[in-house]
């Protein structure tokens, strides 16, 4: 199959006006940190009072850390999609999660058939590995890939080493050999051999990092960094069970100790990675990214302020943190309030290495210029198009983020709401019938970008029958 040839010519010039300093000796080394699952409130930086992330909330203070950030969909796969390319997942022509099939991708009572998108990332697709390579970075997919079957997997799209990623969008078990004994078609998750009992996942994927990143010092490393965590099964190692447990007991706040334990362990791995970064002294010379790839599965964890959780068009599905440090180039400390999608980051990381855009349509827009101080570009509209019932919400549909106000049409059963996030962030008070040209100007808006899009479309269901 065909790839898309890069441009290299008429835009080097200016994505070197892009920094503000001397440019680096080397192009700077990525490390692109994506926790599954994360919600916008498990973090100690964004206000959680039960869950502990150190290492997270100092990469926040010496970096820029972003208030509305928004995945590009409120389940993975897409998302995920959207983070590697830079367009919406609407656009790839990849909407739902690659794993959602049968009764669960086409309910029978389903007032809507969701549409026969692609379920994997296309090989013609450019993603950030592919986009690197050129300039002699070398490149890794660590943990979680869930993009398509084995054709579509890590070392197609531009990655040098596959450690752990495949069709799956969870293992079957955190612990050491993390098989599914009831399994009999690809049991044990690929590359992980060599461990030793009582091994957890989490740790496992660090380590695999922490070797990527030695082997690979003296050369410009793109490390994606994809961690299985905080997704089901949740499984934590015992004392930290027992540590949240007792934490429970005095702060009601969240759900669960075993989920605030995988947090923890996801963390105190994200700080050996950037304590080896030091040591090596490669901390100037290294881009961090951290960010999840949709909102916290309510199950498991409380997204307020936020309304719902993964699976859900509201913030609590949609809304992620993300945070970026690169000493020296990127402000310290620094809280940005502009809403950014997943999508952003390709053309982000790819003008902090100094490399041209792909000749494609990229729905993302570099945010560099923000992160070295530059004023915040003019707002732009965020959209969203899930016509998928999720094992969480069973409700397709499609959103718009305008500025303060956020339009959600819901297809199945029909509905719109509409909101103003600036003064009612929890999405509780809909005024979509008390503010009727807002919310038909708004669903002009969100009709006009699915035809500019041209995705591949739901449809009614023939065989729909309203209940009674």
């Amino acid at each position: 199959m065909r790839r898309r040839q890069f441009l290299y010519g008429g835009t080097t010039a200016l994505v070197s006006r892009l920094f503000t300093q001397k440019p680096p000796v080397r192009p700077p080394n990525i490390v692109l940190a994506v926790v599954d699952d994360l919600g916008w409130m498990d973090l100690s930086c964004q206000g959680s009072t039960f869950y502990e992330t150190p290492n997270i909330d100092r990469l926040g203070s010496q970096g820029t850390r972003f208030t509305n950030a928004y995945a590009n969909c409120p389940v993975c796969s897409p998302s995920r999609a959207a983070l590697l390319t830079g367009r919406y997942p609407a656009r790839v022509g990849f909407t739902g999660h690659i794993t959602a099939t049968g009764r669960h991708r086409y309910p029978p009572h389903g007032r809507i058939l969701p549409p026969d998108d692609l379920l994997h990332l296309p090989l013609e697709e450019v993603t950030i590995a592919e986009a690197l390579r050129p300039a002699g970075y070398a490149t890794a997919s660590i943990g979680k890939w869930h993009l398509g079957a084995e054709t579509y997997w890590p070392q197609r799209q531009g990655f040098d080493i596959n450690v752990a990623g495949y069709h799956s969008g969870a293992p079957p078990t955190y612990f050491y050999p993390y098989e599914d004994p009831a399994s009999t078609s690809n049991p044990r998750l690929l590359n992980l051999m060599g461990g030793r009992p009582g091994e957890y996942l989490t740790d496992r994927l660090t380590e695999e990092a922490l070797r990527f990143v030695e082997a690979h010092k003296r050369q410009p490393f793109f490390l994606y960094l994809a961690h299985y965590a905080v997704h089901t099964p949740l499984q934590a190692p015992d004392p930290l069970v027992l540590k949240y447990q007792e934490k429970l007991l005095r702060d009601r706040s969240q759900k669960s100790a075993v989920y605030a334990g995988m947090i923890e362990r996801v963390d105190a791995g994200l700080g050996r990675i950037l304590r080896k970064i030091d040591d090596l002294g490669l901390e100037s010379e290294t881009v961090v990214v951290v960010t999840s790839d949709n909102g916290g599965e309510s199950r498991a964890t409380a997204n307020t302020p936020l309304r719902e959780g993964k699976g859900h068009l509201y913030e609590g599905g949609l809304r992620v943190p993300l945070m970026v440090r690169w000493p020296g180039r990127v402000r310290s400390g620094a809280v940005s309030h502009m809403p950014v999608m997943g999508a952003d980051l390709f053309p982000t990381l790819l003008a902090c290495a100094g490399v041209p855009l792909p000749n494609t349509v990229l729905d993302g827009i570099g945010l560099l210029p923000i992160l070295q101080g530059g004023e915040p570009r003019a707002a732009r509209d965020l959209f969203w198009y899930y016509p998928h019932y999720s094992p969480q919400a069973q409700r397709p549909g499609a959103a718009v983020r305008a500025g303060d106000w956020k339009l959600v049409q819901h297809y199945d059963p029909p509905a719109v709401e509409l909101y103003n996030l600036r003064k009612d962030i929890g999405e509780q008070e809909n005024l979509a019938t008390r503010m009727p040209d807002k919310t038909k100007q708004l669903l002009a808006t969100l009709d006009d970008w699915l035809e500019r899009v041209n995705p591949v479309l739901h449809r009614p269901n023939p065989d729909y029958r309203p209940p009674g």
